[in-house]
């Protein structure tokens, strides 16, 4: 596990570019939809293994492990609970042997699907889950911890708790926000990634953001307050619902790459894709941004 120097040291010296999305692409290579993620993956590891090859291949230097909703709680809806651990450090072995010259970074997210408020009185709740988690992803020789797709601060704390307990240093904290560098829940999302930087987390940004002409403004926007990597990992667009009762990303690579770079001009310095990308998209902000 890196130290919180190491990791923005490797920032600082040009590890720049993330992956994209994960369970949209394997639902593309055969994952039934509504399945347990994690277990469809350990059964067929191959599917992860050619995705993250061509994530490396289009230029991603960190992976995200395959383990954004490996918590226990989330687990327990497939009666996997008590294999959290083992769960993921499997994982994010899997992910280390297909691209073993990448940063692997063990991914959290919010718990906002599992419980009914965000609030202290079920703050030792949301720890516990998390330090279960990270004692299996550093048992797998996760190399960072990415927490994404973050919806309250209190999530994100937690978190962090979780991390200083379990010794994990090298942490990502990404939120999904409104255009205006707003959080859902209300609070100013500038304030809050300040906070979290005070705190110790290696880096900060957003995810899960559709990637549109507003987007390098929220950059701008969050840049006033952040001070070290800023994080930017949106979208392929705003997506619209088909025939098939899917969401369909319509933005194309190029278009992807050429926002990413203008919130490169705007502060951002880490980036990746998240809902609707695939390796194209990591390729096109590799190209743009050199």
């Amino acid at each position: 596990m890196l130290t919180r120097e190491e990791l923005q040291e490797k920032f600082a010296s040009g590890v720049r570019f993330l992956d994209g999305a994960t369970g949209s692409n394997l639902q593309k290579a055969g994952m039934p939809r509504g399945c347990c993620t994690e277990k469809w993956i350990l059964e067929n590891p191959q599917a992860l293994i050619s995705l993250q090859q061509s994530y490396r291949d289009a230029g991603s230097q960190i992976l995200y492990a395959p383990t954004f909703q490996a918590q226990p709680i989330a687990l327990e809806r497939v009666g996997l609970a008590e294999d959290t651990e083992q769960i993921n450090e499997q994982l994010v072995r899997l992910t280390r042997s297909a691209c073993p010259e990448c940063l692997v970074a063990g991914n959290l997210t919010t718990l906002a699907a599992f419980t009914d408020s965000f609030d202290e009185g079920n703050f030792d709740l949301l720890v516990e889950n998390y330090r279960r988690q990270i004692k299996g992803l550093l048992a797998g020789g996760a190399d960072l911890l990415a927490a994404e797709t973050l919806m309250y601060p209190l999530e994100a704390e937690a978190i962090l708790t979780a991390a200083e307990l379990e010794g994990a240093e090298a942490v990502l904290y990404t939120f999904t926000m409104q255009s205006d560098g707003s959080l859902f829940s209300g609070r100013d999302a500038g304030a809050v990634l300040r906070e979290l930087e005070d705190a110790g987390a290696a880096a900060v940004g957003f995810n899960c953001v559709a990637a549109d002409m507003m987007t390098p403004y929220l950059v701008s926007k969050l840049r006033r307050s952040v001070r070290g990597p800023l994080i930017a990992k949106p979208n392929a667009g705003i997506p619209v619902i088909g025939a098939d009762n899917l969401p369909h990303y319509p933005m194309e690579p190029e278009e992807f790459g050429d926002i990413l770079a203008q919130c490169r001009n705007m502060g951002a310095t880490v980036f990746g894709g998240c809902c609707g990308t695939d390796p194209r998209f990591i390729a096109a902000v590799k190209e743009r941004l050199g």
